[in-house]
């Protein structure tokens, strides 16, 4: 055989071999967009899924009206025949089959409570053909409910699981309850923001209006509608969220009234880009900053001052600053005003920055530049898609 013989055999191995890599190759290319991965990571994405889906149900706790569809996903998470959850003596939540389950349910759910741990019943009371496992909810050391589940049989993989789920629910509940309390926590920043505008502003909004009723009636009487509406705004019950535009509205009926009283020592200018006006901001978190630009800024100096207020689009976000020429501060004082316990003085700084803390994170808090004899500027950024928040009609 030549040589030449020899090389085109070994070309044609050696081209097939290459051809049957490729074609695996593109086999497995093809499969990898269907292919969701070994069985047991098939099962983890679908434990996380049933989770996810039950988790919205155990937010507002085990005798929420919603609850009910969470046992549902909780029997398909655990794959056992029924489901029920057991809170205040009643069975909130039932999923699965057979029917006619409730009274068991209940009694199971009383042996875990006053044992505090999992307990196996190798069959169902009222069912003969079902066995059950129940495990306590504890939220801070307090058995608040229980998860039972019936199956035949309980094996020991399920008894695991059915802790796991119970304690999975006391952490849903926990959550909850720390959604709501940050939800009173926000309900009673905004009572002490409204309790900071009653005693100083109203008093001086009244000063001022009465000062008019006999040199220029018609002006009182704007000064009154300004002041109605301003009170409308800032005491109104509902809502956590407004808009830009509404808020200045309320600032316009503030400013006007400041002006009564300050005359031409107080000059305010706006520069609003267009597309910032919808943008949804906690509610009185601007205002309180023009408040403050007016009594700790301007009011101190005899001579008054100007307020800039404006905002500009920032692709995601959006820009809002308040910016006086009056007396400013020292910027180490500003730092302990802000970090200090309530004194009565920039309460309204203090809280506006808690309160984009809290809704945006440790980055999303003021920004503020001053400096004695130099004027204040505050400045937030509000980012412009917040699904979840969503302004109440005024």
């Amino acid at each position: 055989m030549t040589d030449a013989v020899v090389l085109a055999a070994v070309l044609g191995v050696a081209g097939g071999i290459v051809l049957t890599l490729l074609l695996v190759f593109a086999w497995r290319l093809a499969r990898g967009s269907t292919d969701l991965g070994s069985d047991a990571e098939q099962g983890a994405y679908a434990a996380l899924h049933q989770a996810s889906l039950a988790a919205p149900h155990l937010r507002g706790g085990l005798v929420a009206p919603d609850v009910a569809p969470a046992a549902r996903h909780l029997r398909v998470l655990l794959g056992s025949a029924a489901v029920a959850l057991v809170s205040e003596g009643r069975v909130v939540a039932l999923d699965g089959h057979p029917t006619g389950l409730e009274a068991a349910a209940l009694r199971i759910a009383e042996r875990v409570r006053e044992t505090g741990r999992r307990q196996v019943f190798p069959r169902s009371e009222g069912n003969d053909s079902l066995e059950a496992v129940g495990a306590p909810i504890t939220v801070d050391g307090i058995v608040i409910g229980a998860v039972v589940a019936f199956a035949v049989p309980v094996r020991a993989a399920l008894v695991r699981a059915a802790g796991e789920v119970a304690d999975w629910c006391a952490a849903q509940v926990e959550l909850g309850d720390l959604d709501a309390s940050r939800a009173a926590l926000a309900e009673a920043e905004l009572r002490s923001l409204r309790a900071q505008i009653s005693p100083h502003f109203i008093y001086n909004a009244l000063t001022a209006i009465a000062s008019f009723i006999h040199t220029d009636p018609t002006r009182a009487r704007e000064l009154v509608l300004e002041f109605a509406d301003f009170t409308r705004y800032s005491f109104r019950r509902q809502g956590e969220f407004t808009t830009v535009a509404e808020e200045l509205r309320s600032i316009h009926s503030y400013l006007e009234l400041e002006r009564a009283r300050f005359g031409d020592r107080l000059q305010v200018t706006l520069r609003m880009a267009p597309e910032t006006l919808a943008t949804v901001i906690p509610f009185l978190s601007v205002q309180p900053l023009v408040e403050n630009a007016v009594r700790h800024g301007l009011e101190p100096g005899e001579a008054g001052g100007t307020i800039r207020i404006a905002s500009r689009d920032e692709a995601t976000h959006t820009e809002i600053t308040v910016e006086d020429d009056g007396v400013g501060m020292d910027p180490g004082a500003l730092r302990t005003l802000l970090t200090a316990a309530d004194d009565g003085a920039h309460i309204g700084l203090r809280n506006v920055d808690t309160r984009l803390r809290q809704l945006y994170g440790a980055d999303g808090g003021l920004v503020v530049e001053t400096n004695t004899g130099a004027g204040t500027l505050v400045k937030m950024r509000i980012p412009k898609s917040q699904p979840l928040h969503q302004p109440d009609p005024v």
